[in-house]
């Protein structure tokens, strides 16, 4: 008994020294820097890494650092767009991240950075559902962003991403566009944010609300590839690439072409009156459907093969009538 305290204090005093070897091995291995932590309400970070990230990368391959400024006077809100894969998420992950390490006294991995105190990191990242209590993924995310509009503090850092996606499009839009706006005009408080958003019509909000600014994920185009630079620029983005992802992902050429067509036709003819409207029953009856998968294919002998079949009158034909089709098809398929 009489070693008890002794041995506790041993062992938090080696725990402590034990985690500040830690610190100083991870900073010195992996070139972090000395953050300023300071009593001020900016979190600039120049140059900034996902410290796990860079660490998975190919051999040769470095990470792409960025650059982030928030503060409660000209750049309290960021609206980042970009497409999937271009590293949205990873930016949030790092900004808090970095802001966690640095107040916990470890260096970070930047080229340098400036941590206004933190109370609370507040994040509402990912898909998730809780089937055990009957909640759909939409209402897991109304519950956490609910929590956090509830407990902001001057000195929060918050970060969305991609929320209101789990309900239709101009649902997640407004509730998206309302949370932004609550924020901003938030009459005590006015917590920095990170907003990840396919939205598009969000960057509208930076004309309206000066302390909101645009930013997005550059991404070059190179004939019909895509090449993702991972680079945080000012100004919002048009374009969400979805479908050169899927492409990307391996889904079959016919699906990858339909979507091309109906996305055409969505931006024609769809421009002002958005999703809902009439244009989708066009595309629905356009569709040719799962079971005629192979007539989408790009091959002229099929498509022969349908114009045959389609302008067949079905109905009136004679058995030998039939039978005379049926032979000129196998005479387009087989060129005997």
């Amino acid at each position: 008994m009489d070693y008890i305290a002794p041995v506790q204090t041993n062992a938090n005093l080696i725990g402590r020294l034990d985690c500040l070897l830690s610190f100083a091995k991870v900073a010195q291995s992996n070139k972090y820097i000395r953050p300023i932590v300071d009593d001020s309400d900016v979190i600039d970070i120049h140059s900034g890494r996902h410290p796990v990230i860079e660490k998975q990368l190919p051999l040769g391959e470095s990470y792409i650092a960025n650059d982030v400024y928030l503060d409660g006077e000209k750049q309290q809100i960021i609206i980042i767009t970009g497409p999937n894969m271009a590293g949205k998420s990873a930016l949030l992950r790092q900004t808090a991240l970095i802001t966690l390490m640095a107040q916990t006294g470890c260096f970070v991995p930047a080229e340098s950075a400036r941590i206004g105190l933190v109370d609370k990191i507040f994040t509402r990242v990912g898909a998730s559902d809780n089937i055990s209590v009957g909640e759909s993924t939409f209402m897991v995310e109304m519950n956490e962003a609910s929590d956090i509009l509830n407990n902001l503090s001057s000195r929060s850092l918050v970060l969305f991403d991609e929320l209101g996606r789990g309900t239709s499009t101009y649902d997640g839009i407004s509730i998206a566009w309302a949370i932004v706006e609550y924020i901003h005009e938030h009459p005590q408080f006015r917590a920095k944010t990170l907003f990840a958003t396919h939205y598009h019509e969000l960057n509208e909000m930076e004309r309206s609300f000066k302390r909101i600014k645009n930013y997005n994920v550059s991404v070059k185009e190179v004939g019909n590839k895509v090449i993702f630079m991972r680079k945080l620029i000012p100004g919002g983005s048009e374009h969400s690439f979805g479908i050169h992802v899927a492409k990307m992902a391996g889904m079959p050429k016919s699906i990858v072409k339909r979507s091309n067509e109906i996305l055409k036709q969505l931006e024609n003819e769809n421009r002002q009156e958005g999703i809902s409207s009439k244009p989708v029953k066009n595309i629905a009856s356009a569709a040719e459907g799962y079971q005629l998968n192979f007539f989408q294919l790009d091959d002229p002998v099929l498509s022969r093969v349908r114009d045959e079949i389609r302008n067949m009158d079905v109905n009136n034909l004679t058995p030998l009538e039939a039978l005379n089709k049926l032979s000129e098809i196998r005479k387009i398929i087989t060129g005997k």
